[in-house]
């Protein structure tokens, strides 16, 4: 179940023919559009999609508007919690969220990985199945992508995020495996794949269809969750609704919203989303570039870069840090741009063992001041001074410096 493992075997597959995906003339066209880091998004024949990118509101003291995505401002977390609240939870589109009805939606799980036709499911069958309640962070890959070129002066292409690409959430739904089981698995079976229902990407010029990304079958039957709630509401649209996929511990784009079909194979699978995107490109990697495990670990400080706190006054700093390897075993702080540390205080419960909220008091001086905050796992990863670069901007994981003012 190892993420990186499983894309390199479908890569070798593919170039061995061994795997089924798309020709190679769009390989070769897309590996040109990876390099140059070109993207558009077209319509297809999918549900109708909202006038604008995003359905929810984005204000401003929420949100940090990136086109078709909307990135989390750190300073509306202060207090909000363990989970992240649906109004402020971060959005990541390809193209623009589609509005589908969900008493007209129906699941397709179909493919030569089962033993008889295709079956169909109505989110009123699925929620007949038993249900399952988790806390699941989702965070995109490319989260902290910002920072290889304002702290490291290196270029990246793809959404400037900040640090607010993550969210934590309590999802509720059915697991992956009671449907498959339903749908009726063969023993041929091999790999998994769902599909969104948003309009097909199109990167140089190539359609490459609804965005979708391969899992082993293994995974499948692990932990993967079909959720249709969301911190206890029904899943709002652009959060996937009517159904989402969840696949804990793999990047985002694994976590496949409005989902609408689902593969079962019993061939190996190719999808751009985890053979060409999604992959580590640069004068240090392969040219055929190289997969990531997993999310690195990261921390953030609960408020915006370039803040002013008054001087001579005691502030408590709170933020929070996690790991996909597991849970925090400390966070250190620097209020003096890394001279000195100090361990932060961690609080609260950590349902699933997610992320780690910490707190840490301060009595800054007037003038400038540079914060940072450096997290530690129980595996002892912890975070590096610099990242190694690599051109799309993935998994950021070095200390970021957060400018403040004491006035």
């Amino acid at each position: 179940m190892n993420e990186g493992e499983y894309d390199e075997r479908r890569l070798r597959d593919f170039v061995a023919g061994r795997a089924r995906g798309f020709s190679r003339r769009e390989l070769l066209l897309l590996t040109a559009a990876v390099g140059v880091g070109a993207a558009a998004a077209t319509t297809g024949a999918r549900p109708a999609a909202a006038a604008s990118p995003i359905v929810k509101p984005l204000p401003p003291e929420l949100f940090k508007v990136h086109g078709t995505n909307a990135e989390t401002r750190w300073s509306a977390l202060k207090g909000q919690g363990y989970h992240v609240p649906i109004d402020r939870f971060f959005v990541r589109n390809h193209t623009s969220t589609p509005i589908i009805d969900p008493a007209t939606w129906n699941l397709e799980v179909f493919g030569s990985g089962l033993r008889g036709a295709a079956e169909h499911f109505t989110l009123r069958d699925l929620k007949r199945l038993p249900s399952e309640t988790r806390d699941v962070a989702v965070e995109c890959a490319g989260n902290g992508r910002s920072y290889f070129t304002s702290q490291q002066g290196q270029t990246v292409s793809g959404t400037t995020w900040g640090l607010g690409a993550v969210g934590v959430a309590r999802w509720r739904g059915v697991r992956l495996s009671t449907v498959l089981r339903h749908a009726g698995l063969s023993r041929d079976a091999v790999d998994v794949q769902p599909s969104g229902l948003d309009a097909d990407f199109v990167s140089g010029g190539v359609d490459l269809g609804p965005v979708r990304r391969p899992f082993p079958l293994r995974k499948a039957l692990d932990d993967v969750l079909l959720a249709y709630e969301m911190n206890g509401e029904p899943l709002p649209a652009d959060h996937g609704a009517p159904v989402r996929a969840l696949v804990p511990g793999w990047v985002g784009i694994a976590s496949i919203k409005w989902v609408g079909r689902i593969e079962v194979s019993a061939e190996p699978l190719f999808s751009p989303w985890n053979t060409q995107f999604y992959r580590l490109f640069g004068p240090e990697f392969p040219a055929a570039g190289l997969p990531f495990d997993r999310q690195v670990i990261k921390s953030a400080f609960e408020l915006d870069p370039g803040t002013t706190l008054p001087s001579g006054v005691r502030t408590r700093l709170t933020g929070r840090s996690w790991s996909a390897n597991g849970p925090i075993r400390k966070v250190d702080v620097s209020t003096d741009g890394g001279t000195t540390w100090r361990r932060a205080r961690p609080y609260g419960a950590t349902p699933g063992g997610v992320w780690q909220r910490w707190e840490l008091d301060w009595t800054p001086a007037a003038g400038s001041h540079v914060l940072l905050a450096r997290a530690t796992d129980v595996r002892g990863n912890t975070q590096p001074d610099v990242t190694r670069h690599n051109t799309l901007g993935y998994v950021f994981d070095a200390v970021v410096r957060v400018p403040v003012t004491a006035v």
